[in-house]
């Protein structure tokens, strides 16, 4: 008995190790690009290197808006997750749709509609661009942000949450004589808010990154985005490492807070729509 319970300490304190060495080396790369950014160039290219900064500076991040057009890249950055998030709305009632209406062909169409999640979305690249140039919709932010308002995945995931909530609670709300909007904004939203948590990170994380799509939509620099800025900085100031670490850092910290604003619930929103 006590060499077996020798032998459970002993794995546990292995797997603890491993996983400590592993959260460490995972984390090393990010806590280097956060202190580099508040570096002048001439320490990080100094041997051997420092990993605390000597002298704290932030003329790194006060360049990025002085030197570059950030300023403009996080406005077109921060109306594109704007729109996301309108998107995310109209997600959450195709999943409520989907999940407690019942009407002919419902079936077919949510298979339809995972169906699209098969597609890579560099196949519908070209016919979207072509659609939007149509109708005078390219170069524009509405353009950029147009194409990712709905989602697959995001109607997959709000349905199967969705379908988890009693449909006792909807009934006795009709019988009240609540309207059917009514139902939605004030019962099923605020039940569904670890699905709303889990979409709406993943929502800020894919308009925030947005690359592909803005490179290809825009001509004018004054509609790129902040991940299109960074590449650009990139190329204009190659040999400056302390303004690339800046604007990396600057893409990052805002992802990073709100994950850890919203961590609670991302779990429990992927355990439960996982249940049906």
């Amino acid at each position: 008995m006590n060499e077996a319970f020798k032998h459970t300490r002993l794995a546990k304190a292995i797997v603890i190790t491993i996983l400590i060495l592993g959260g460490f080396l995972m984390v090393l790369p990010f806590v280097w690009m956060i202190l580099s950014s508040v570096k002048t160039d001439m320490e990080i290219l100094q041997i051997p290197p420092t990993l605390w900064p000597k002298s704290i500076t932030l003329q790194n991040f006060i360049n990025l808006f002085t030197q570059m057009d950030f300023l403009v890249y996080l406005k077109n950055t921060i109306i594109i997750v704007l729109f996301s998030f309108l998107g995310l709305f109209f997600n959450a009632m195709a999943g409520y749709g989907f999940a407690k209406y019942k009407f002919r062909g419902k079936n077919g169409l949510f298979y339809l509609v995972l169906a699209t999640m098969m597609i890579p979305g560099q196949v519908t690249m070209i016919p979207v661009y072509l659609m939007l140039n149509m109708v005078h919709l390219t170069n524009t932010l509405l353009g950029i942000a147009l194409p990712g308002l709905v989602g697959a995945f995001g109607i997959f995931l709000f349905r199967q949450f969705m379908s988890t909530i009693s449909d006792e609670i909807i009934e006795a709300a009709r019988l009240d004589g609540c309207s059917e909007f009514y139902i939605f904004m004030k019962i099923i939203l605020p039940v569904s808010r670890p699905v709303l948590a889990v979409q709406g990170i993943l929502t800020f994380i894919a308009g925030w990154n947005s690359f592909i799509w803005p490179l290809i939509i825009a001509n004018d620099q004054k509609y790129y985005t902040l991940s299109v800025g960074l590449a650009l900085l990139k190329g204009q100031h190659a040999s400056n490492y302390a303004l690339q670490m800046a604007g990396s850092s600057f893409m990052v910290i805002p992802i990073v807070i709100v994950f850890l604003v919203l961590q609670k619930y991302i779990l429990q929103g992927f355990n439960v729509s996982g249940m049906k």
